[in-house]
């Protein structure tokens, strides 16, 4: 098992840049098997579920050649499978994104369970009925299997704006025949990311960056090259290090195009930045203070669907309100287990009061001191991080590999910016 042993209260400064989207590595490699064409991958970072994720590729047919740091070359001449590795399967949640692309090349799936972080349901009704509007037979007993002779295009209205849904009806109606109308289609950064590179294959997307996507059915795709965008999510990560760790920092190439809630928010909690062409710049001296709604009420932060507040940055966003002046109520309305970290914080010292499932206030400044927790997910992972650096002592971080499941190559990151982390391997 290996660990982190951080000694915080270190100021970080310095220059870092982002790997890539983590969570458009999914959709996009995943987009590879509907061409016979090579593509070329680039901006693909080197974390543990994207390694996993190509694994999964490979059992199925797809050949896959690194030809430089972070850049792929996939080819799908022909799929030898279908039905996925379950064990691999299993390990991820964005795997499941194999169903649209599979029914979309071969006109049959068989999905096992997906696995992914332990934050609550997740469920997948969304995309099971998507593909049935589309053309698709579904049958379920261990596995999900779904099978059409020819999908058709249809007007779909999503009961939810599920990203992982919305990028498996893309890559079932990209090769069907006619016209696909995706309404409540979620459009965050990954959702483009995906469209942008179907389309640099010879798709026909309309709307991408909005809630409806219109997607006229063609016969083929082509090859082509494409550079995956910045992980707004690890941005986030940096904008609250910087902000509560007294140092000054540059946020190189970190696509502030994305980053206007984000902004929105962290300016809520006090946190100052600015901005310099593509980078971000969090100044070292900040006030951190909370600003209360008008006349004076405690104000909420609540995650939405994009462009509002991504849920994957509340954990961070928690850690930062522990060391701002005021009060703030967090609402994380999505998954109803992704708030039982807070535990951990009060145990290093942080003022919060866990509501319900979905809900907790936090109340700050806390000098937060040095503990021993573990990583209960990806996110929670970097937000204990982040305590762990601006704590008083040292903290040991178990569960680790849930942080490098989402972040590359994180402790050599933060060692260029003056952290004092430290990875270890125990016996047990």
């Amino acid at each position: 098992m290996e660990q982190f042993i951080i000694e915080g209260c270190h100021p970080l400064s310095g220059t870092v840049k982002p790997s890539g989207n983590k969570n458009a590595v999914f959709p996009v490699l995943a987009a590879s098997l509907l061409t016979e064409e090579p593509v070329l991958v680039h901006n693909v970072p080197d974390i543990e579920d994207a390694r996993v994720f190509q694994q999964i590729l490979l059992g199925i047919g797809v050949d896959i050649e690194q030809v430089a740091p972070s850049s792929l070359r996939l080819q799908a001449k022909t799929i030898s499978s279908t039905r996925p590795d379950p064990q691999l399967f299993g390990e991820l949640r964005g795997s499941l994104v194999l169903t649209g692309a599979l029914l979309g090349r071969e006109g049959q799936a068989t999905i096992p369970a997906p696995g992914g972080d332990v934050i609550g349901r997740r469920r997948v009704d969304t995309h099971i009925h998507a593909m049935q509007q589309l053309g698709a037979t579904y049958i379920t007993n261990q596995n999900m299997q779904l099978s059409a002779t020819r999908l058709r295009g249809a007007d779909i209205l999503l009961d939810e704006a599920s990203v992982t849904g919305t990028e498996n009806t893309i890559l079932a109606a990209v090769l069907a025949r006619g016209t696909t109308v995706i309404r409540n289609a979620a459009c965050e950064p990954h959702v483009q990311d995906l469209c942008s590179f179907l389309n640099l294959l010879g798709a026909q997307i309309e709307g991408v960056g909005s809630n409806v996507l219109t997607i006229h059915g063609v016969d083929r795709l082509g090859g082509g090259e494409f550079a995956i965008g910045p992980d707004y999510m690890e941005v986030g990560s940096f904008i609250g290090l910087g902000a509560i760790t007294a140092g000054e920092l540059r946020i190189q190439d970190a696509g502030v195009r994305d980053l206007g809630m984000t902004r929105l928010v962290f300016e809520r909690l006090g946190v100052e930045m600015g901005v310099e062409g593509d980078d971000v710049m969090v100044p070292a001296v900040q006030s951190l203070a909370i600003a209360p709604d008008l006349g004076g009420v405690i104000p909420q932060i609540k995650d939405r669907p994009w462009p509002g507040f991504p849920a994957d940055l509340m954990s961070i966003a928690i850690v930062v309100a522990t060391q701002a002046e005021g009060s703030v109520l967090v609402h994380e309305w999505m998954y109803e287990s992704r708030l039982y970290f807070v535990d951990k914080l009060i145990r290093m010292g942080a003022r919060i009061i866990l509501c319900d499932p979905h809900r907790c206030l936090v109340q700050g400044p806390t000098a937060l001191h040095g503990e021993r927790v573990e990583s209960p997910d990806i996110r929670a992972g970097m937000a204990l991080l982040l305590a762990a650096l601006c704590a008083r002592g040292t903290s040991v971080i178990s569960g680790i590999g849930q942080i490098d499941r989402g972040y590359e190559r994180i402790e050599e990151k933060l060692e260029g910016l003056g952290a004092h982390i430290e990875r270890v391997t125990t016996g047990s």
